[in-house]
């Protein structure tokens, strides 16, 4: 096997998908599957059940891709390597963050990093923050953003905390709500909330304050993005919590405070391995920048 094929693997595993996989590897579909399928042949296991419609992993494509994605890191950081042994920082990096993160201006981040290293090729994922954990802790991702409540620790990665703040109430322009100076939670009780899925961390955060404050809510509507969210509260389908300092940013709603509303703590995580030079690069920028409570 090479280095080519188990590409071919992560990518079809990724999208799910052997044309989407393709396009991503840049080659013709028929190539890849060819490849794929010599690969098979060669391990004596089919790695990838297919119908018209779907494609998934089986039990042995489940083995061999943690597999694959460290060997493909291992020559990616050897390369890396090489060139910052010549001074020169090349190689991937691999940004996670939730979509609400505050604590840094990301974009800005990014823009400094890639005209300070030019040859380093950057991704940027989203999700969740539990899911940026294991993502980091795979060494899928090299460094992530995170929003969590108060004494989380992720295992199995470092990390530091960025800031901290509170979450204030963002409701429509013309709820009744929205000329407050400040709420509690007993006097949100009665109103319907947008909120993201149940069990997360982001959704966590309100529903244990609530808890806290021996308060009942109505969660309606659950939502994986902030950008919905916005959008149900401006038109007056509910009510939503979010951090006060992300919250400032949007547009078309009211941000009202919370005397006793949930707080979050943003942090950094990365990996409790020696980093890669793209990613100390980055985890050295970062340590550059003033970061505090909000």
């Amino acid at each position: 096997m090479d280095l080519q094929q188990m590409r071919y693997v992560v990518a079809v595993a990724e999208t799910a998908n052997f044309t989407r996989a393709a396009e991503r590897c840049h080659v013709v579909q028929s190539a890849l599957s060819h490849q794929v399928a010599k690969l098979e042949k060669e391990l004596g296991a089919r790695l990838f059940e297919r119908t018209s419609r779907k494609v998934w992993l089986t039990r042995a494509g489940e083995a061999f891709l943690p597999a694959a994605r460290q060997a493909l890191e291992a020559a990616e950081r050897a390369r890396a390597e090489v060139a910052a042994a010549t001074g020169e920082v090349r190689g991937k990096l691999t940004v996670g963050s939730i979509p609400t993160v505050a604590a840094v201006d990301l974009p800005a981040v990014l823009r400094d990093y890639r005209v300070r290293y030019p040859h380093v090729r950057i991704t940027l994922r989203a999700g969740s923050s539990e899911r940026l954990v294991e993502q980091v802790r795979d060494g899928v991702v090299d460094a992530a953003f995170l929003g969590v409540q108060p004494g989380f620790r992720p295992q199995g990665v470092r990390d530091r905390e960025l800031a901290h703040g509170q979450h204030v109430a963002v409701v429509a322009p013309d709820h009744p709500l929205a000329g407050e100076e400040e709420v509690d939670l007993r006097r949100l009780a009665d109103e319907t909330f947008v909120d993201f899925a149940e069990g997360s961390a982001a959704r966590s955060q309100s529903d244990d304050a609530f808890v806290a404050a021996g308060v009942p809510r109505e969660v309606a509507f659950e939502v994986s993005g902030v950008e919905l969210m916005s959008r149900m509260v401006r038109h007056g389908l509910g009510v939503a919590l979010l951090p006060a300092t992300f919250a400032v940013e949007l547009h078309g709603v009211r941000c009202v405070p919370i005397t006793d509303g949930p707080v979050r703590v943003e942090r950094l995580v990365w990996s409790r391995f020696a980093p890669s030079p793209p990613a100390a690069a980055f985890l050295a920028l970062l340590d550059e920048l003033p970061c505090g409570a909000d």
